[in-house]
């Protein structure tokens, strides 16, 4: 990740992120522009995955997927104080996929038609809700999420389409416990009215929910994940901004789709483990760990992730 705050000097923003897992890369773009005095926003984001099967013996028939979303987000803040912040807001979003077997188009997602192909546009409304201390950091935000059918967006009779309700909310506490040691907790949730398109559903799994397993073990209509970690300081040097902290950490996560024909097999996991995180100020942060499968998933064992272990890192040059 690389981010510049005040790109032309006007407090606008400029973010890059890349990740990559074994059969995957995901590379998105943002920039982020205020537009009033009352710290209203206008951001602009688009994003690109690429992904193919690497499991035996599905590799050998070259199973690849591509996917891209555009999104414009207008972000308003309502009530503003020193501690405390509300933001009302509304997104416009665009997202498409594509599916193949041996470079040939084929629908091997749900709601795909028969080239392989998804088109999603739907329109985001969201609140968000922050309050501060000296102590501690409360955050609440929530999403509902309504499908579209319009030009070339994808309508079904019977499967999952561009037409949808959802709603998503997302929270997250911070307590201060002595210096450098935190308490971190925060969960989220996906409720649907139907079946989704792939495109949709929530993921979990991996390094930013339910550590220890591969990246979005669970795709789901539905979902929760809640997580609970605790920041233990072992290397401090305040005159180099060097902060390297222990992080035991206890994860959860449940999926499930609207349809009793699309059951889960294994739609509940859960991790313990341990992370090794290093801060240089401002400029880098990088996350070391692995987790422990509390509930066993039938696996190959094939890549690091899949082990249990995770790594990532931030970096901000500017």
């Amino acid at each position: 990740q690389i981010r510049e705050g005040n790109l032309l000097g006007l407090g606008d923003a400029l973010e890059f992120n890349y990740t990559n897992t074994d059969g995957s890369d995901t590379f998105d773009v943002s920039y982020t522009l205020p537009i009033n005095p009352r710290n209203g926003t206008l951001r602009f984001a688009y994003g690109t995955t690429s992904s193919e099967v690497i499991e035996p013996p599905f590799d050998r028939i070259d199973i690849d997927s591509e996917s891209r979303f555009y999104e414009i987000t207008l972000r308003q803040p309502v009530f503003q104080t020193p501690t405390e912040e509300v933001a009302i807001g509304i997104t416009g979003s665009r997202q498409e996929s594509e599916t193949s077997i041996l470079n040939r188009p084929f629908p091997l997602s749900v709601g795909a038609d028969n080239e392989g192909r998804t088109r999603i546009n739907a329109i985001r409304l969201f609140q968000e809700w922050t309050k501060r201390s000296e102590q501690q950091v409360l955050a609440a935000r929530s999403q509902l999420s309504i499908g579209i059918s319009s030009g070339d967006t994808t309508i079904n009779r019977g499967e999952p389409d561009s037409n949808f309700f959802a709603w998503r909310g997302q929270g997250q506490w911070v307590r201060l416990l002595a210096p450098n040691t935190i308490l971190l907790i925060r969960g989220d949730v996906q409720l649907a009215d139907r079946g989704l398109v792939p495109l949709e559903q929530i993921g979990i799994g991996g390094l930013e929910s339910v550590r220890g397993y591969r990246q979005d073990l669970i795709l789901s209509d539905n979902g929760a994940f809640i997580s609970a970690e605790l920041r233990l300081p072992i290397i401090q040097n305040a005159d180099s901004g060097t902060l390297v902290q222990l992080t035991p950490f206890l994860d959860f996560g449940t999926g499930w789709n609207e349809s009793d024909d699309d059951a889960i097999d294994d739609n509940t996991i859960a991790s313990i483990g341990l992370g090794l995180r290093w801060q240089q100020g401002d400029l880098l942060e990088a996350n070391l760990g692995w987790g422990l499968q509390l509930v066993d998933v039938e696996t190959r064992d094939r890549t690091l992730q899949e082990d249990g272990f995770y790594f990532s890192v931030i970096f901000r040059p500017f």
